[in-house]
């Protein structure tokens, strides 16, 4: 369960229905599918879903950071 996502839609106070119809999916359980992590999101609809809920995209659908930044002077 993505629980970024499921957090991040519910604090917004909108409904799993409310994200399908703007996706564009013919019913809810095509957006419930990417809630539950049973799908991955399209690029473009994770766009959207980030745009929708004022969330990055990095927030929303990685948990762990992809890259680690040091300070350290290479020689």
């Amino acid at each position: 369960m993505n629980k970024s996502l499921r957090n991040a839609r519910k604090s917004k106070g909108v409904s799993m229905t409310y994200m399908a119809k703007k996706l564009g999916y013919k019913s809810v359980s095509g957006y419930a599918n990417i809630e539950y992590g049973i799908t991955k999101p399209s690029l473009e609809n994770a766009v959207k879903i980030s745009e929708m809920l004022d969330v990055s995209l990095d927030e929303l659908f990685f948990e762990e950071k992809l890259h680690n930044t040091s300070n350290k002077v290479v020689s």
